[in-house]
Order: structure tokens, then C-alpha cells, then sequence
């Protein structure tokens, strides 16, 4: 998994827990301990999927577009990350004589795509109002 989606996640519920549901890629940035441009380049990827509004000028920022309610982990995964248990690279070669090196990087591409598709479905199950429901229990506790 790569960190687009960590910080596209944390993004997302930040600016749902924020009162004025607004943040600067400075603001972000420091909470989530990056660089404003790497912030940049993850809400621009939320802004095209409607996600999340820019407000420009001064005192501008970013603005929770979606309900938390409804903006799923699977779905951020899917914008950032969709592809990450499956490897480019296999090992052996299927012109081989051998019946491992000819067949293994088959065999563990399908098993890698159905470990990425129950991946997702299990990430579906958790909304970004989940997530913050979660750590306002965990501080009470």
C-alpha cells in the first residue's frame, strides 16, 4: 500500500472532525507529519473524484465534500492504491519446460488478485465517519 492512501485517509477524517470542516495543505500537513506539495498531490486526486472542495485566496482550504457517513476506506483505496497486492514483476518464465517456473507467476497473480478483491471488500466496511468515531471512543476510554 502506498502513503496516497494513509494520507488521503487521514486527510478525509481530519476535515470531518474539524468544527469548520476547513484546512490549508499547511494545516494538513502538519497534522499529518508530510509536506504540503505531497498534501497537494492527494486532495487534488480527492477534489477529481468529489471528494473534497478547494476554496482559494486567503483563508481558503479544503472542504469535506462527501458524507463521512457514505465515503468508504475501499472506495479511497480504489483512488489511490487499487493494485497494490498485485506485483508487476513474477518470477520464473512460462516458456520454460519447467512446470513451476512456467506456471508460478500465473498461479500467484490469481491468488494476489483475490487477496486485492477481498482486500477492498473488507475496507468497505469502514467509513471515514467510522474512523472518527473510533478515536473519539478511544479518548473517552
Amino acid at each position: 500500500m502506498n502513503s496516497e492512501f494513509h494520507i488521503a485517509v487521514h486527510s478525509l477524517v481530519f476535515l470531518a472532525y474539524l468544527p469548520s470542516r476547513m484546512a490549508s495543505s499547511e494545516l494538513l500537513a502538519s497534522n499529518i507529519c508530510t509536506n504540503p506539495v505531497r498534501i497537494r498531490k492527494v486532495m487534488n486526486l480527492l477534489k477529481a473524484a468529489g471528494l473534497v472542495d478547494v476554496q482559494k485566496g486567503t483563508g481558503g482550504g479544503y472542504i469535506l465534500r462527501g458524507n463521512p457517513r457514505q465515503i468508504t476506506l475501499g472506495s479511497i483505496y480504489r483512488l489511490t492504491s487499487a493494485g497494490s497486492l498485485v506485483s508487476d514483476w513474477r518470477s520464473g518464465d512460462p516458456t520454460m519446460d519447467c512446470i513451476v517456473a512456467s506456471q508460478i507467476g500465473q498461479v500467484m497473480s490469481h491468488i494476489f488478485e483475490g487477496a486485492e478483491e477481498q482486500f477492498e471488500r473488507h475496507l468497505d466496511q469502514y467509513t471515514i465517519q467510522d474512523l472518527l468515531n473510533q478515536m473519539q471512543m478511544n479518548k473517552r476510554n
